[in-house]
């Protein structure tokens, strides 16, 4: 989910309408207020191991929220702006695996699959990203595709 596009800028479509009572987008049983839309906002602290951010950054790009997704992006890696390709819906998420990330750790690494339509078809995203501490929060830092 850390494509960058080197197509011209487009005026986003409209996010999609996530309520803080709606299901969370990221795929766990809770209500999106009181799941990612709490880092989102800022109310609730920062995501406590790299699974959690991992999920609340899936969850901003659903929501289109580019500065949840650049604050919690490595300095290093930062890219200027998110690119949000008007033409694509995120669909679910599914976390495959994941190594260290928690409290006792400074990094971690969070495979998942992320699904998607884009421009009618379905498709998905499998990538291993890698998350590290920075100023005492999880950031993330970059990730490989998979094949």
């Amino acid at each position: 989910m850390s494509r960058r596009k080197t197509r011209p800028r487009t005026s986003p479509a409209a996010a999609p309408a996530v309520t803080a009572a709606s299901p969370c987008p990221c795929g766990l049983d809770a209500v999106y207020g009181a799941c990612c839309g709490r880092f989102h906002s800022g109310g609730g602290g920062t995501a406590p191991t790299a699974e959690l951010l991992m999920r609340s950054r899936y969850s901003a790009f659903v929501v289109r929220d580019e500065a949840y997704l650049l604050r919690t992006w490595a300095p290093e890696t930062r890219p200027g702006e998110v690119d949000f390709d008007p033409g694509m819906r995120w669909d679910g998420l599914e976390i495959v695996g994941t190594t260290d990330g928690t409290a006792f750790h400074q990094h971690g690494t969070v495979t998942f699959v992320a699904r998607y339509v884009h421009g009618g078809e379905a498709g998905a995203l499998h990538e291993r990203s890698r998350f590290a501490r920075h100023e005492g929060a999880w950031v993330y830092v970059d990730g490989d595709f998979i094949e």
